[in-house]
Formats: C-alpha cells, sequence, structure tokens
C-alpha cells in the first residue's frame, strides 16, 4: 500500500480500537509499534518501546508537568474557585446573565491556576451550577456556561497542554504562555457577550440576581489577594526572566500548597491524596505522550508529513487556505477525540507543514490549542459536557447541547480573529523579548 492508504488504515484502526474500549494511548502505542515492526523489523520496535519512554520521562523539560499539575490539585484543595466566584457573583450577578457571567470570570481565573479544563469544569460545576439553578437559571444554560469556561484552562497560562506543544514542537514555553493570555481574554470577553445576547433574546433562561453591598464586595475583593499574588508570581516570573518554566511550577505549587494550609483546608491525609492524584494524572500524561510520540515516528517514518506537504504544493493552496483545512480536520477530530489526545497526534504531523509555510510557532500553538479548546464543547464527545453531567446526574444532556451553542459560535468567531489578526497572539511574547 502507499503512504495514504497505510496512514488512512492506521488512523482507522486506531479509532476501532478506541470504540471498543481501548485508552487512546494504548491505540496509539500498538498500532505505532506494529507499523514500525512491520516496515522495519521487530527489533527496531522493540528498541524503539525499549528507549523512547526513558528518554522522554527522563527530559528536563517535562519536569515542568507534575509541578502545574500539583499546582492545579492544591488551589482545588484550597478552594480558591469559591472565593473567585463570589467575588464576580458580588459585582456583577445583579446583571441579566449575570450569574453566567461571573462563572465565566472565576473559571478564567480558576484556570489561570489550575491548569486544567477537566479540573476547571468539576470544580465550578459544583460551586456555581447550584446557585444559578436557584435564582432559576435553565439547567442546559447553566452547565453549557460552566463547561464553556472551563476549556479556558488549557489556554490561559499555565497550561499543560500548551507546555506539551512546547516540548514537542522545540517551541519556548514561557513565550507560549505569554502568547496564551490575550486570546484567554479575548475568550472570556465573547463568552460575556453570547451570555448577553442570550439572555437578551430568552430572559428567563438567566434571570439577574439580588445586588451585593458594597462591604461584601470589598470582602471578597481581598479574599482573592493570594490568587492574584499567586498568579503574578508565576507569569510575572517569567515575563521577566527571572524564573524558569519549571520553577515557576515549583513556585505555584509551593505558593498553593502554603495557601491552602493557611486557610486549614489542607491535613496530612489531603496532602497525601494530593501526591497521589498527581503522580496518578502526571503517569497518564506520560503514557499518552509516549504512545504518540511512538506513533508519530510511525507516521514520520511513512512520510506522512512530506506527503502532505507535496500534495499542498500540488493544490496550490495559499498559508491561510491550509490553516483552514486544518481546522476542519481538527473540528471533525473533536467530534470523537478529547483535546490532548488530538494535540499530540495531529501536532507532529502538522507542525513541520506550517513550519515550511512560515508560520510563526508561538501563534500556530495557540491556533491549535483554540480548537481543541472548541472540541471539549461540541457533541458528541464534548469531554466538558461529560464531565459536567456527571457531577450534576439530574441534568438533562440534550438541554446542556443546545444551551453550549453560543458558546461554540463565540469559539469559532474568537478563531477567525486570531487567523485575521495574528498580533492578537504573538504581540506580548515579542514585547517580552
Amino acid at each position: 500500500m502507499g503512504v495514504w492508504e497505510t496512514a488512512a488504515l492506521s488512523f482507522a484502526i486506531i479509532f476501532a480500537l478506541m470504540i471498543v474500549g481501548i485508552p487512546i494511548a494504548l491505540a496509539m502505542l500498538l498500532v505505532g509499534l506494529i507499523g514500525i515492526a512491520l516496515t522495519i523489523s521487530e527489533g527496531a520496535a522493540m528498541g524503539m518501546i525499549g528507549q523512547l519512554p526513558i528518554n522522554t520521562t527522563m527530559s528536563y523539560e517535562l519536569s515542568v508537568l507534575p509541578m502545574f499539575i500539583l499546582m492545579g490539585v492544591f488551589v482545588t484543595r484550597a478552594r480558591m474557585s469559591e472565593d473567585l466566584y463570589r467575588l464576580s457573583h458580588g459585582f456583577i450577578g445583579h446583571m441579566r446573565g449575570g450569574l453566567a457571567a461571573a462563572t465565566i470570570l472565576a473559571c478564567g481565573g480558576f484556570s489561570a491556576l489550575s491548569g486544567s479544563s477537566i479540573a476547571t469544569a468539576a470544580t465550578m460545576a459544583k460551586v456555581a451550577i447550584p446557585e444559578m439553578r436557584r435564582y432559576g437559571y435553565a439547567d442546559g444554560f447553566a452547565a453549557a456556561t460552566v463547561a464553556a469556561g472551563g476549556t479556558l484552562g488549557i489556554l490561559i497560562p499555565p497550561s499543560v497542554i500548551l507546555v506539551l506543544y512546547g516540548i514537542t514542537t522545540g517551541t519556548d514555553i514561557g513565550a507560549l504562555f505569554i502568547a496564551g493570555i490575550l486570546p484567554g481574554l479575548l475568550a472570556i470577553v465573547l463568552y460575556i457577550v453570547a451570555i448577553r445576547i442570550t439572555s437578551q433574546i430568552d430572559p428567563t433562561c438567566a434571570p439577574a440576581a439580588p445586588r451585593a453591598d458594597w462591604a461584601e464586595r470589598l470582602g471578597n475583593l481581598r479574599s482573592v489577594g493570594p490568587i492574584l499574588m499567586l498568579f503574578v508570581a508565576i507569569i510575572g516570573g517569567l515575563d521577566l526572566g527571572v524564573i524558569t518554566p519549571t520553577e515557576a511550577g515549583g513556585v505555584g505549587a509551593t505558593g498553593a500548597l502554603i495557601f491552602a494550609i493557611w486557610r486549614r483546608t489542607m491535613s496530612p491525609r489531603s496532602f497525601i491524596e494530593s501526591l497521589i492524584e498527581t503522580v496518578t494524572t502526571t503517569a497518564s500524561l506520560f503514557l499518552v505522550l509516549i504512545g504518540a510520540l511512538v506513533f508519530s515516528n510511525y507516521m514520520n517514518l511513512l512520510g506522512l508529513p512530506v506527503a502532505l506537504s507535496t500534495l499542498i504544493q500540488d493544490l496550490g493552496l495559499g498559508p491561510t487556505a491550509v490553516i483552514f483545512v486544518m481546522l476542519m480536520i481538527y473540528l471533525v477530530l473533536g467530534m470523537f477525540m478529547e483535546s490532548l489526545s488530538m494535540i499530540l497526534l495531529t501536532i507532529p504531523i502538522f507542525f513541520p507543514i506550517v513550519s515550511d509555510l512560515g508560520f510563526d510557532p508561538v501563534w500556530f500553538g495557540i491556533f491549535a490549542v483554540m480548537v481543541t479548546e472548541l472540541s471539549m464543547i461540541t457533541p458528541p464527545v464534548g469531554l466538558n459536557l461529560f464531565v459536567i453531567t456527571s457531577t450534576n446526574s439530574d441534568l438533562p444532556a440534550g438541554a446542556v447541547y443546545r444551551g453550549v451553542i453560543p458558546f461554540v459560535i463565540a469559539d469559532i468567531l474568537r478563531i477567525a480573529i486570531i487567523i485575521a489578526i495574528p498580533a492578537i497572539v504573538t504581540v506580548l511574547p515579542t514585547l517580552a523579548q
């Protein structure tokens, strides 16, 4: 078989294995190893599986992952999400759609510390959905708001997926973190606009809550002081070059631990549980990364990136047209795969192509992450939608899917803006140099 037929068969086998319940990490690993064994030899495949996990997990750059994951676990234990939600609720909850907008703002703040979409969605679902339902919000709209807000976790720094993109492509992780700030703020603004428009069209889905007095607002503002200090320490240190991304993870984890101890939410038992959760999550990420690297090596061995580049040249597609083709591919994959797997599966194939076309690697990293964000809330998979419905079993899935439509439209608009105005992504990393 030729390159295209073999590649198509390989992807089909991966999807088939996923359908029967095999995790995608193992599916990519099996297909990659069998493909290498058939293409070269069994010895080459065994040599790769013997050496690649060691080389990968001993990489210094990967040490940033467990630190940021640990920070996110400590942040959750310290109940910082509740402080952020109370602050946002106090200032804008009295407006129509205000509680939903407050949820988006709280998700943005929490995701900037946790770095995880799933953690943000699961945590904020417990805090925000009961409150919105208490004030008469439509169930589907309330759940969709939290699901959309959770997607900010893989864009607003620190982001685990941005770290993996940087490691996979050799792109500066600090530059990626800084580049994610403005697109993350743009996402928050567009989500709030979507909430306002939706609440104007259907006032019953998002009624106003009682107005908080200034004493309550100022009290809530004081409570988030440590959170702001932690964020400034991480991003400011990276921007000024005082700390490396790995050191930033250590600073963040230490700060979150101190805050949790100060708030008396961290007992010896919960500390051990936090470490176990961090180890489990890190091991899962490493397994996905190793599987993706084995499969991408197999695709490189087949010559798929070169074949794609040749096809693009033969079709005469311009750089922008190529980006739109990749966008369509991501949207289709997003219906069946979660964000981490999408990034690790596609970036080794797409990155050489966009590099040859002259795209900024930092810009493409943010673009790819934004598209995978969209996949977190698009049916039928929509991982964040599953997280929300699993933590609130009485929520009807159909209503949640309908409620997420305004946020999907906002995400598509944001992607179009980033493509039209790439400086939104590149301006801050350029200034930080």
